[in-house]
């Protein structure tokens, strides 16, 4: 069994910590979080060992790996304390509030041979999974755009800052809580861009963070990006998320639900004929054995823990790639405030 402790049980650390307690291989041994009016309900329900100090959790605790669940202003010093004492870990998206640091954490995990996964669950959606697939192999050319959307109704009102979410100096906002999917999922299908060429972030109702980010980009082949997140439109009952590939053969359209693909007359590939081809997300998702929210969320941590038992240290979605985006965050948010 593979020993796991757990920092942060919010939203997420308390979505992990489920998918985590049905895994046949882990042993959730740890949770370590400052709200102890939660941890004692864990404590007494669970029985697994509850702490509000991370140290004293790290000194008492034998642990294996750990998983980061925290706002994202404290990935960096909790992420560089488990590395330094050899954990393999798993943090939540984004890695850090710059590229600095987590390239510094991607080169301290490669030094201590330590697995490091960062939460982009979007990568383990069929549809990106299969899009990422043709892209690369070429199915659809060579490719001239890449086209990245984010609809939803995170913020459609102006309200008073409770929580991290809403300070730009806790990590809150719509570029690194949100975009930061879009960029990530861009990154994965048709690699980084060089550059960003323009960028905008616009607030609608909120006063110290960004509700919307439009940007564009350029790729190494010469090839031009668009990004459009804006978490403030109501017309959307959840996050909805597209990525549009356009290559000289034909183009590719992808969300949580589907796959279009569009191959020119003679550009046939595979099992994709020429014209229109769209497959759905229950004939692309590979079965998992715990369903929670969505497959994407219990296949990203069976790749984590797969990763521990065959030591495979480049994972899907690693610290090296995570720094990629957060690289591009970093320069959408500098242009930004120039605009």
């Amino acid at each position: 069994m593979i020993k796991l402790g757990l920092v942060g049980v919010g939203k997420m650390g308390i979505s992990h910590l489920a998918i985590l307690g049905a895994h046949p291989q882990v042993d959730v041994v740890a949770i370590c979080d400052s709200a102890t009016y939660i941890t004692s309900v864990l404590r007494k329900h669970s029985g697994i060992s509850t702490y509000k100090d991370f140290g004293t959790m790290l000194k008492e605790c034998e642990l294996d790996g750990l998983f980061i669940a925290t706002p994202t202003s404290s990935h960096f010093d909790l992420a560089k304390t488990a590395l330094e004492n050899g954990l393999h870990l798993f943090v939540e998206k984004p890695l850090c509030l710059n590229a600095e640091q987590s390239e510094h954490l991607a080169k301290l995990a490669v030094e201590k041979h330590c697995v490091n996964q960062v939460g982009y669950h979007n990568r383990f959606i069929g549809t990106f999974r299969e899009m990422q697939r043709l892209v690369q192999a070429g199915a659809i050319g060579d490719v001239y755009h890449v086209d990245g959307r984010a609809f939803g109704q995170v913020v459609i009102r102006p309200k008073p800052g409770l929580t991290w979410r809403s300070k730009k100096t806790e990590g809150g906002g719509c570029l690194h809580d949100y975009a930061c999917h879009v960029l990530d999922l861009m990154n994965f299908v048709a690699g980084p861009p060089d550059d960003v060429i323009s960028a905008q972030l616009q607030s609608i109702f909120s006063a110290d963070i960004e509700d919307a980010v439009f940007a564009t980009f350029r790729y190494p082949s010469g090839a031009t990006g668009y990004l459009e997140t804006n978490w403030s439109d109501e017309s959307y009952r959840k996050m909805s998320t597209t990525i549009t590939v356009f290559g000289t053969k034909g183009k590719l359209i992808a969300d949580r639900q589907e796959l279009r693909i569009y191959l020119r007359s003679g550009a046939e590939y595979g099992q994709y004929p020429a014209g229109w081809t769209i497959r759905y997300i229950t004939d692309l998702q590979s079965p998992v054995n715990y369903y929670l929210r969505g497959e994407e969320y219990s296949a990203q941590i069976d790749s984590f823990v797969e990763s521990i038992q065959a030591r495979n240290f480049k994972p899907e979605n690693s610290f090296a790639s995570a720094a990629q985006t957060d690289r591009i965050i970093d320069q959408i948010a500098q242009m930004g405030k120039n605009s």
